[in-house]
């Protein structure tokens, strides 16, 4: 997600660096308190693919989750919280059509779904749903290129 007001931060100071061997954001992680139901949210409602399920650990109690949006690169892991409570993460994900989807969600009647897309000067349009475990996917029109 990107877009042209995303250039000139302030307030950032510039450091020299060594070169690095991280070449991408892979995984970003949501804690869930039912990993079934929150499979369920991501590929029934968001439409997102499962990209692996897999236990692990001790006699395999453990379970590793991970989902995304057709084509993407970049994966969402939904794990039990760690030590708190499940919710308050936020990813944004993004749309060829905003405002179709928002259309789509809403039309559920059973999404948490911001009334409508909103755009500010310098800011992509995009509006915001919440997973039942309070998680926030901020839903964000493409950057033109």
């Amino acid at each position: 997600m990107s877009w042209a007001g995303a250039t000139g931060l302030t307030g950032m100071t510039q450091t020299q660096h060594q070169t690095t061997t991280l070449t991408q954001l892979a995984v970003t992680m949501f804690s869930v308190r039912d990993q079934d139901a929150a499979r369920a949210f991501y590929t029934e409602v968001l439409g997102f693919e499962v990209r692996g399920d897999d236990r692990f650990g001790e006699d395999g109690t453990d379970r590793w989750l991970e989902v995304a949006p057709p084509g993407s690169s970049a994966r969402l892991a939904l794990n039990p919280p760690m030590g708190g409570s499940p919710g308050g993460g936020s990813v944004g994900v993004e749309s060829t059509d905003v405002l179709a989807e928002h259309r789509r969600l809403a039309a559920r009647g059973d999404v948490d779904v911001d009334p409508a897309p909103t755009r500010v000067p310098g800011a992509p349009l995009l509006f915001a749903v919440r997973d039942p475990d309070g998680n926030t996917i901020w839903v964000v029109e493409e950057a033109a290129g």
